[in-house]
């Protein structure tokens, strides 16, 4: 099974297609979370989420713009109610079953209190993981790719989609493929017109 896998949308339209068009013929699609920015919805990136029945995650700055702090955004006239309410069907996490009965859990940040921690290479929160009982660990967050294996985990966060800030990419965007017969993770870095 190939999985595609994009986080930190961060309400870019034109990135996310990209993404999509470079992962190819993939089994289906995830997002890690941070559909849209706290004080900008995007009606663009929710409905082509929607359209391509992405599962996703609610990322920090989903949950911001959904909470008190984001009512004068989801009140604009130009933001479509029927969107804010599909960004809030969105769970925290997920955990399915996927390619050969093996397990993936998605979050946004650190499935661990506090859950807004950013996990990083190295980081002692990252080592933290391996308590998982998955084979798959998909997370976002900190915009910066990685594949690593904690335990019997293999943890990706494919980096931003939408927002690039990643300098050990170049700061481009970047999105993933998870080949979960063979463990194979390949990462697209790329731009896209910002005028688009």
């Amino acid at each position: 099974m190939r999985i595609g896998i994009v986080s930190d949308l961060h309400g870019n339209t034109a990135g996310l297609l990209r993404a999509i068009e470079l992962m190819g013929d993939v089994d289906e699609v995830l997002c890690a979370g941070d559909m849209v920015t706290e004080y900008k919805f995007s009606n663009p990136v929710l409905e082509a989420l929607r359209a391509r029945e992405i599962r996703g995650v609610l990322g920090n700055h989903d949950i911001g713009l959904l909470g008190p702090n984001g009512a004068r955004v989801r009140e604009n006239p130009a933001v479509d109610p029927d969107l804010v309410g599909y960004l809030g069907t969105h769970p925290y996490s997920i955990e399915v079953q996927v390619g050969g009965g093996k397990r993936l859990f998605m979050t946004h940040a650190s499935p661990h209190a506090p859950h807004n921690q950013y996990v990083f290479k190295g980081s002692s929160e990252l080592k933290r993981f391996a308590e998982i009982d998955a084979d798959f660990i998909v997370i976002g967050h900190t915009h910066a790719q990685m594949v690593e294996r904690v335990g019997k985990a293999l943890v990706v966060n494919p980096g931003s989609a939408g927002q690039a800030t990643d300098p050990s990419n170049g700061r481009q965007l970047s999105c993933a493929v998870l080949d979960t017969s063979s463990d194979e993770v390949v990462i697209h870095d790329y731009t896209v017109d910002p005028a688009v």
